[in-house]
């Protein structure tokens, strides 16, 4: 075997092991991270680093509240900014925030940012 088909084989053996373990904490099964308790949906959502899951599926016309998760998180994640409610808050460094994000629309998604804009999750509804 020749040097560029061994160097291909190992880079296309790294993808995919990246793929495996990396690719299946961006975005969980849907509404693996949603439950409904008490006539109210809860979104849970992990930050540090960004946001994970960064794209969540809740059901319209439930109130909802947003819980975002923290753990040793000190990065611009930290600060969650959305735009369409108003909100921005510093997070705790560990702990569980609430948010109130009212009741979503059949097709409205809920955009969450970083400080910085670098990091984003969304939350969409149907």
């Amino acid at each position: 075997m020749n040097r560029t088909a061994l160097t291909i084989i190992s880079f296309a053996l790294f993808l995919a092991i990246g793929v495996i373990f990396y690719g299946g904490k961006d975005s969980y099964t849907a509404g693996q991270n949603v439950e409904i308790r008490d006539g109210i949906q809860y979104v849970k959502i992990d930050a540090k680093g960004g946001y994970l899951p960064k794209v969540s599926v809740a059901q319209s016309g439930i109130p909802t509240r947003l819980i975002l998760n923290t753990e040793g998180t000190y990065d611009c994640s930290s600060v969650v900014v959305i735009k369409s409610l108003n909100y921005q808050k510093v997070l705790p460094p560990d702990g569980e925030t609430e948010v109130d994000i009212g009741v979503g629309k059949v097709g409205e998604t809920l955009q969450g940012l970083c400080g910085m804009g670098m990091y984003n999750f969304k939350i969409k509804y149907n």
